[in-house]
């Protein structure tokens, strides 16, 4: 169970925590994005649990493997952690695009397992990234979709705005964005 009674947001690992460097698989080479920490801290301060999901292709692609992006996590986790910053969970689809599972986002798979693990509500979520995919699951499961504009997206910039979904430069203004909408 979890320790607040906000709603849980669910956070992208690649291009949204971290600065995107396609298929990581090296844990050196893990690099917090800046605004992270201040955002996530924002979040955990107002009892949301913090659910990183993350698509990672590189696996079913045999470019790196499972135990690879664990260590990626974890080194990403121990930083965060040094901040006074804790994740609650980590969740990673090992699937190439087309694999035919149910975790890959935009489909809702980790979100499903982690609402299932941790006694979280997913209606009323929020959902950060900065793919069309992130966004899009939240659609899937009752959320908020939120577009950041590190990493990838710019790539989505025009669709986002084109739906009317939140955009915001990085994941301190996402969370900025949260709290307001929590305050309405």
């Amino acid at each position: 169970m979890t320790g607040g009674s906000a709603p849980p947001v669910f956070l992208d690992r690649d291009g949204t925590l971290i600065v995107e460097r396609e298929y990581l698989s090296d844990p050196d080479e893990a690099t917090i994005e800046a605004g992270v920490v201040e955002g996530l801290r924002i979040l955990q301060e107002r009892g949301h649990p913090l659910i990183v999901l993350s698509n990672q292709s590189g696996i079913a692609r045999g470019l790196f493997a499972s135990h690879d992006a664990d260590r990626v996590n974890e080194r990403v986790a121990a930083m965060l952690h040094r901040q006074g910053v804790d994740v609650l969970a980590w969740y990673v689809c090992p699937h190439a695009p087309d694999g035919g599972c149910d975790c890959r986002k935009p489909l809702p798979g980790m979100a499903l397992a982690a609402a299932r693990d941790w006694h979280v509500e997913l209606k009323g979520s929020y959902v950060v990234g900065d793919k069309r995919s992130d966004v899009e699951m939240a659609d899937a499961i009752g959320g908020t979709g939120i577009l950041v504009t590190t990493g990838h997206g710019r790539l989505a910039l025009d669709w986002a705005r084109a739906a009317s979904r939140p955009v915001f430069d990085g994941l301190r203004s996402a969370a900025a964005y949260i709290v307001h909408l929590e305050q309405e």
